[in-house]
């Protein structure tokens, strides 16, 4: 069954300085190759809040950053519609990745996670979830002891208000170092998870696609599927229960393509779509992301 809510969305997750790195040619090791080389604003957390906003939905973004950086990037936030709820850290400087793209416009990454690592609940006001009818939770801030403590606490708070929660894995490296049972241990009984093929095989267990929404809707009330260039699929226990076909586009950069499919699925579900229509709008975000350098919506 779909969730359905009113009010805003909050979303808790990681803030992170996006170094693109766009080699002409294969890496020659010991020597140069000419790169295009930009950089931007990113992070998972970051990239959803940002997407939500420019779908259309109240949004507002819980994370940690640097004490110099703190006065940019909330003026950064809420310049874009999202309502900032970021606290700095006086000793880690903000997350940084570099993205290394292919020519195919897949992409890997080297990860410095900064004040992320000390994201929590201290100094919040005790009405955060006041008016929010949907916390949102990025997975890495599952990887971390003190994050990990801080979500746990969020989530039984948004439980005990009735207010259903949604996460997404975020990296499978990340959930090897942790392990899939603890993963889903730490999560269950969210209304939705977002997991990617990679990440969905390796949470479940399972090989087939079926197998594996079967599996996970054993711990989530409703399992979103985002399957890259093969669609989107939603099911629980029972089964598959829609799809979607992906768009047929030209890829530039994949970062945040699966943070703009959130973004665009919530979207529909805040506007009470069907579960087929949230996935049509999923895969259009995300194509929307895919066409263009960077994880948050360009700016016009």
């Amino acid at each position: 069954m779909l969730p359905t809510f009113t009010g805003s969305v909050l979303v808790v997750g990681d803030v992170m300085e996006d170094i693109i790195v766009q080699p002409a040619g294969p890496m020659v090791r010991g020597s140069d190759v000419p790169a295009k080389i930009r950089t931007l604003p990113g992070g998972s957390g970051a990239n959803q809040a940002m997407w939500l906003a420019d779908c259309g939905v109240p949004v507002s973004f819980l994370a940690r950053v640097g004490a110099n950086d703190l006065d940019r990037y909330q003026t950064l936030f809420a310049a874009r519609g999202v309502t900032p709820l970021l606290s700095a850290d006086p000793e880690r400087e903000t997350g940084r990745l570099v993205t290394l793209l292919d020519t195919d416009g897949e992409r890997s990454f080297f990860t410095d996670r900064g004040a992320n690592l000390a994201l929590g609940l201290a100094g919040l006001k005790p009405d955060l979830l006041e008016g929010i009818g949907l916390v949102h939770i990025s997975g890495y801030s599952f990887f971390e002891p003190g994050p990990r403590a801080a979500m746990r606490q969020l989530m039984a708070a948004a439980k005990a208000a009735n207010i259903p929660v949604s996460v997404d894995p975020a990296s499978t490296g990340f959930l090897a170092s942790v392990g899939a049972d603890n993963f889903r241990a730490w999560t269950q009984g969210a209304a939705l998870v977002f997991p990617n093929q990679e990440e969905a095989a390796f949470l479940s267990g399972a090989k087939d696609t079926e197998a594996q929404i079967r599996a996970l809707g054993e711990s989530y009330d409703l399992v979103v599927l985002k399957r890259g260039e093969a669609g989107a699929m939603a099911g629980n226990r029972q089964g598959i229960l829609a799809s979607a076909p992906a768009l047929r586009i030209k890829a530039l950069d994949s970062t945040g393509a699966g943070d703009a499919f959130m973004a665009g699925f919530v979207a529909a579900l805040y506007e009470g779509a069907s579960l087929a229509h949230c996935l049509e709008r999923g895969n259009t975000a995300g194509a929307r992301a895919a066409a263009q350098f960077g994880g948050q919506p360009v700016a016009v």
